[in-house]
């Protein structure tokens, strides 16, 4: 299929603010793809050619892909820049480019969805000597077939910021649009598989038969579930009747999967950080059977018994070269919890019954790997509970969840199944949308960051501008990684790729024209960055909502 025709699907997404229009376009297009393609297609309409639980990545940033333009369009680098601050992203400003151009076309051949796809694919392959020139390459072969909407949508694509409004809720329902099947069903497909592609693939070839019979399998990641606050111990005891109470780690939690021989490490995010934690991996051949499972769990920095600060664990994670030399100087403690798979899937057992295949499974070991404190409490032993917090927090932990010993494991959803109780004043997870630079000395740093949540549709909304609570270190890190991520800048102000999240704090939230949320907050300040997040982790103007009205 012509890369053209998945083209005019993204400009008539990006003509429209309307989600149903939306679904209906990308229900029309899915319709009419051969079955073998719509992986492909489907990945691409988010703007990616990996899924994010993969390893793998393009590994190009905005400043090589504007030489690669360069090079296509026969202009300078300088030039390029240029353009890209007049129009306000790189994609819009690469049409524009091809169309000023002095060479009308280079080649006749037209561009294939395949060939975009899988040029763009090897650019994860190529590294060591000359990786940079070989990389501009594969994608100068492309850009020299392209049209100026091609180009646009390509340059957009290797930079995943593709900018037609179109997230995986989207995607859902236009693939059960598109073939008649039960939306539920489909969305358990998503969640119990987390590929949409082949999703869809199932849904057109195999109908909703095909869809039941999709589970969980180790070595893909499903999106953990979410908790949300508890309003206090007691009221959450009367309401629930039962729960079971554990401590709240404050470290990264983790999906950890065997498959075979292999044993992969996720964060909640959906990255794999095994290579950077040999150590775990260790452990858990050592605490766990040789046979294929999915157990989830919580990792800390511990220092004469006590956790300390989750940075140390986000430079593990980071971290790619001589980790052995840090893994005596942090190290960790892997807290488990849950279980998702041991021998079958495991997801629609009640908590209860994945505790109790946890404990007779896992073998604790001092300091490596042991099982969160649990006590089980109900209206008569109240006091369970509130002393189970009170001993979290005096180790230095912070706070608690109280579960639903009946309630099965529901990926990506956060509900009052399972809910956190902690010490703190309430915080928020944001993502960083864009920011200011400094004046004078710190004119070449971010002085001050915009940050926004979720709205229902999954579309971002600003809330407020941050400037406190980061060390000089971190914010010259965070400005580094800002450079990388702005896609538009615009005199003082940079507008960036939605990645890096922020843990905020704040003494209120007040309501407030100046952000697209309605919201404000004062005095916000950064407690850390969270790159254990994703996009999808962070607060919701829903949440906003409801705490700006709770007395």
């Amino acid at each position: 299929m012509r890369y053209k025709v998945l083209v005019d699907v993204y400009e008539a997404l990006d003509a429209t603010t309307k989600r149903l229009e939306k679904t209906d376009i990308l229900a029309d297009f899915f319709s009419r793809v051969e079955t073998g393609l719509l992986p492909v297609v489907t990945i691409m309409a988010l703007g990616k050619v990996f899924p994010v639980w993969s390893e793998k990545e393009l590994g190009i940033g905005s400043k090589l892909l504007m030489k690669a333009i360069a090079l296509a369009v026969g202009v300078t680098t300088l030039e390029v820049e240029d353009q890209i601050r007049d129009q306000g992203d790189i994609g819009s400003a690469t049409e524009i480019l091809y169309k000023k151009r002095s060479q009308t076309t280079f080649f006749s051949k037209p561009l294939t969805i395949e060939m975009v796809y899988t040029n763009l694919r090897k650019l994860a392959n190529i590294s060591g000597n000359k990786a940079q020139s070989r990389k501009i390459d594969i994608i100068l072969e492309l850009l020299s077939l392209a049209s100026p909407q091609e180009a646009k949508y390509i340059t957009r694509t290797v930079l995943e910021e593709l900018r037609v409004g179109v997230g995986e809720g989207t995607i859902r329902d236009s693939i059960s649009q598109a073939f008649g099947v039960d939306k539920k069903l489909l969305e358990r497909a998503h969640m119990l598989t987390n590929d949409l592609g082949m999703v869809a693939k199932v849904a057109h070839a195999e109908g909703e038969k095909g869809l039941q019979s999709l589970s969980l399998k180790p070595g893909k990641p499903v999106k953990p579930m979410l908790a949300q606050l508890a309003d206090g111990i007691k009221e959450t005891v009367l309401e629930m009747g039962r729960i079971y109470c554990e401590t709240k780690y404050d470290g990264i939690r983790v999906q950890i999967h065997r498959k075979d021989s292999q044993i992969m490490i996720f964060t909640r995010r959906l990255e794999n950080i095994s290579n950077a934690l040999p150590d775990v991996i260790q452990y858990i051949e050592k605490a766990l059977p040789p046979q294929d499972f999915i157990v989830e769990g919580e990792i800390i920095v511990t220092k004469q018994g006590k956790p300390i600060s989750f940075q140390y664990i986000l430079q593990r994670v980071r971290r790619k070269y001589d980790i052995e030399k840090v893994m005596e100087s942090v190290p960790l403690t892997l807290y488990l919890f849950d279980v998702l798979y041991y021998q079958e899937p495991l997801i629609d057992a009640p908590l209860e019954i994945r505790r109790e295949t946890l404990e007779k499974i896992a073998k604790t070991m001092d300091n490596q790997v042991e099982l969160s404190k649990q006590v089980k409490v109900s209206g008569d032993n109240i006091e369970d509970a509130e002393n189970l917090f009170k001993e979290s927090i005096e180790l230095g932990h912070e706070g608690i969840m109280l579960k639903d010993p009946q309630a099965p494991y529901i990926p990506g959803i956060r509900g009052k199944k399972m809910l956190k109780y902690k010490a703190e004043p309430e915080s928020l997870d944001l993502v960083v949308v864009g920011g200011t630079y400094g004046k004078g000395k710190r004119a070449h740093g971010i002085g001050s960051y915009l940050l926004a949540l979720n709205d229902d549709d999954g579309e971002l909304k600003t809330i407020a501008h941050v400037a406190t609570g980061l060390d000089e270190n971190t914010l010259l890190e965070l400005s580094n990684r800002m450079e990388e991520l702005a896609i538009e800048r615009r005199g003082r102000q940079i507008k960036v790729k939605p990645h890096i999240i922020l843990e905020i704090s704040y003494s209120e939230i007040v309501k407030s024209p100046e952000y697209e949320s309605g919201y404000s907050l004062r005095f916000p300040v950064v407690k850390r960055i969270r790159d254990d997040l994703s996009i999808e982790d962070i607060d919701t103007v829903a949440r906003v909502n409801s705490m700006f009205k709770r007395p």
